[in-house]
Formats: structure tokens, sequence, C-alpha cells
């Protein structure tokens, strides 16, 4: 994991600021109703949820306003303290644990493979060893449970610079390269594709690899004032759910998700 956690601790508001804009809220619907479509058959009752580097619960929240109980697990204290407060302000603080440790050094109680779904969001651009990431990522869960990531994708760097930027020299030199940074948590990026990561998952010992892309449409859509007109956001929400497991666009959004079960012992 890159830093230390104040370095991310300090870009709170920031970040909160960006989760409430268009780009984050269509971030977490679609990942949402990706992972809604696979959550049938997992079990009867509640399911029990490992959301590993899960800030300050964006994804958590709305798999525990299903009635799920979710376990964040972050290394970052004031991401955790904000998650707490979203739990007691939604009336989830039954159904949602934090606990503050590094993913690759899980407490041992969490690593028992009891969880029904493991999320794993927004992780591997910040690590050095991806396969090592996702073998601690697939311990804590059951065999049959179901495993989701996600991942900026690198097929996006070009044309995102293309587009938004306007500079065919930068978007040429991002061909070449898996390297990009964060100017929020000011902290370097490694950049991937679904292509590099569904062997990997395989060969871990996933089946049913699904693959799906977030915001297909919304980052090349220049005029970003016009997304926050409720009009234009809904139908935007609708075009995005559309497409996000509808090639090609998938291939090019800025995020990709992949969803796979573990396979039975």
């Amino acid at each position: 994991m890159p830093g230390a956690p104040e370095k991310f601790d300090t870009a709170m508001a920031t970040w909160q600021e960006w989760q409430d804009a268009p780009w984050g809220r269509l971030r977490y619907a679609i990942a949402e109703a990706n992972l809604v479509r696979h959550l049938d058959g997992l079990g009867d009752g509640p399911l029990r949820v490992l959301d590993l580097a899960g800030g300050d619960g964006g994804d958590a929240m709305r798999l525990a306003a299903r009635g799920h109980h979710v376990t964040i697990v972050d290394y970052a204290p004031a991401m955790l303290a904000a998650a707490a407060a979203r739990a007691a302000a939604g009336g989830l603080t039954q159904l949602i644990d934090c606990v503050q440790a590094d993913v690759s050094a899980l407490p041992a109680d969490l690593s028992a493979g009891q969880f029904d779904v493991v999320l794993c969001h927004n992780l591997l651009q910040y690590v050095d060893d991806v396969p090592a990431t996702l073998a601690r990522a697939l311990t804590p869960l059951r065999p049959g449970g179901l495993f989701s990531m996600m991942a900026i994708n690198r097929h996006s760097a070009a044309l995102n610079i293309a587009v938004r930027e306007m500079d065919p020299v930068a978007a040429l030199a991002a061909l070449d390269t898996d390297q990009s940074r964060t100017q929020m948590f000011d902290t370097a990026l490694t950049l991937h594709t679904a292509e590099e990561i569904i062997p990997l998952l395989h060969s871990l010992g996933c089946q049913d690899v699904q693959h799906y892309g977030i915001r297909s449409f919304c980052d090349y859509i220049t005029d970003d004032a016009r997304k926050h007109d409720p009009s234009f956001y809904a139908d935007l929400e609708r075009l995005e759910l559309a497409t996000t497991a509808l090639p090609p666009y998938m291939h090019t959004a800025r995020l990709f998700q992949l969803t796979a079960r573990k396979r039975d012992s």
C-alpha cells in the first residue's frame, strides 16, 4: 500500500466532494447494479460482505441498506471514522463493522474464509504485487462466494487525455506506459486492464468471471456542468447501465469491474 494513512486522511474533504459529484455517484450506482446481478443464490438471509480498502463506505452503505452485514477494512483512520458516521446517520450501525488494518496483513478472524462476498475495489492500482494481493483478497471468501474487483482501466488513459486535455502528444505517450498519478491523494498509480486480470483470477481458483465497464461515456463528455442537471444525469445513468456489460463500451470505460465465483474446493 502507498504512503502513510495520513495522506488519505488529509484528502477526505476532496474525496467526499468527488463521491457526491455525478461521476462519483455513477461509479457507485453502476458497481452496485453489477453486484446485485450476482447476489441471488449466495444465501437465504443477509450476506456477510468484506469490503477491502473500503474507505468511508461508499460501497458498504449501499449493501448494508439492502440488509447485508458489511465489514469495512481500511488502514486510514479518518476514512473509517467517516464510514462509522455514515452508518450512524443512515441507521446502519448494526450492519457495519470497521476494522483498521492493511489488506496485506488481515486479522486472522477475517481470513478464515467465512464471507459470502468480498469487494476489492480501487486497490490494485496502489499495490506492487497484484497476484499476491488478489490471493490475499480471495482468502476470506468462502467457496462459491462472490468476488468483485475494480480498477482504473489502462485502455481509457490515452482516450481520456486526448478528449479531456486535447493533448495528442500526451495521449500517444500514455499508450506506452502503465504509470499514472492521482492528484487527489498525490500518489503514483499502476494501471491495469481486464484482459490482464481475468487470467490471474482463473489461476487463483475463480470461475464465471464477468467483465463490466464503469463510466463508459461520462468521462468523455466534456461538459461537466451539465452532468449536475438531474434530468441529464438520469439519462446518463440509464445509458451507463445499458452499456456496462456491452462491448465495445466496457473495454474503453474509465474503470473496469470483474465479478467471479470462488471455485468450490
